[in-house]
């Protein structure tokens, strides 16, 4: 992997993930952007005890632009985009309507390919390879800012999940707070650890789904299940089978796997409901453990956290979404229509 980063026209930072070690990446930014401004801010709920972000400039944001005004494809002639090249492997910048900035965190755009009408699923297993590598990489960069708590790399798919741009991509959010999500499983590991005298809680489930019957695959090094109590329709959570905090922990040969690992899972999403089915919406999150000393969390180290993926639908049946309606968006209760142990099944069914 090489790594080029260079600046926007408006100073935001663009970093080129290239395949080929002599590429070289001088195209500059030709657009007369001003510089950015941004408007974000965390408020505190003190009843719920989580976080907001309050980011109003993000109301100006681009929405579902023609084809030919994707400002994730490279540039060509006089079509001046978000990436000064002609072609790209795979590229990271900051956004430009970030939900988080300066002392509130940072947001950033990950294109995976160049190729406006490609997905992830359609990716060979040496560009998912070069995703995770920058992934991981950014991971890196970003725990070292003062304002950052914990790194969130996510993929958001489909316009059923409010996606504006029909480029493949992702996003990194650097979060200056440990997530509420997160902080449940901390308290959730060291209350099982104190009552346990010291058993692990993640290692705890991952026995005990790889001995169940929601396996969906495995591999030498990595296992994808239907968790017990899911909460989504289709819901899979992917973890290594070696507990590591973070993408930085993976080994080699975890690396090496998971290119076909994960894109067979996201293969098999796109056949849950049939061949004749658009595209499967999705949502694809890396839990990673946050960096700092887990003062609050009694008795936890980052070490005892447990890097894992977690995918899932808000589609659960052909041509039906699950929507989060009272139960789920008043009192964050979910109520799931389709039992773990089917999606499972099914999950397994349409394998290639």
């Amino acid at each position: 992997m090489k790594k080029t980063s260079t600046r926007l026209a408006d100073g935001r930072e663009l970093i080129y993930y290239d395949l080929r070690d002599d590429t070289v990446r001088d195209a500059v930014d030709r657009r007369p952007l001003e510089r950015t401004v941004t408007t974000s801010e965390v408020r505190r709920d003190v009843l719920l005890g989580d976080s907001v972000a309050i980011a109003s400039h993000r109301q100006g944001r681009i929405y579902h632009p023609p084809v030919d005004q994707c400002p994730l494809c490279p540039t060509t002639g006089d079509r001046l985009s978000e990436i000064p090249d002609s072609s790209y492997d795979v590229v990271v910048f900051e956004n430009r309507f970030p939900s988080l900035a300066g002392d509130s965190g940072r947001c950033e755009v990950v294109c995976f390919t160049s190729d406006h009408d490609a997905s992830f699923a359609s990716l060979t297993e040496e560009q998912a390879a070069l995703v995770l590598d920058a992934w991981t990489d950014r991971t890196s960069e970003l725990s070292h800012l003062p304002s950052v708590e914990q790194v969130f790399c996510f993929e958001n798919r489909g316009e059923e999940i409010g996606v504006t741009l029909g480029h493949p991509h992702g996003q990194i959010y650097a979060y200056p707070f440990t997530t509420p999500r997160t902080a449940l499983m901390l308290r959730s590991l060291a209350t099982h650890k104190e009552a346990t005298g010291g058993e692990n809680l993640f290692d705890a489930v991952l026995e005990r789904e790889l001995a169940g019957e929601r396996v969906v695959l495995e591999g030498e090094h990595w296992v994808a299940f239907v968790p017990y109590a899911a909460h989504w329709p289709y819901e899979v959570h992917l973890y290594p089978k070696r507990r590591v905090p973070d993408l930085l922990g993976l080994d080699e040969a975890a690396r090496t796997e998971f290119p076909k690992v994960y894109l067979e899972l996201l293969r098999r999403f796109d056949r849950i409901f049939g061949e004749d089915e658009p595209p499967t919406p999705y949502i694809s999150a890396w839990h990673q453990a946050p960096f700092g000393t887990l003062e609050e969390f009694e008795g936890v180290s980052r070490d005892d956290f447990a890097l894992h993926l977690e995918l899932f639908t808000i589609r659960r049946t052909s041509g039906k979404l699950k929507f989060l309606a009272g139960s789920e968006s008043g009192m964050s209760v979910f109520i799931n229509d389709v039992p773990p142990e089917r999606a499972a099944e099914r999950l397994r069914e349409v394998a290639s």
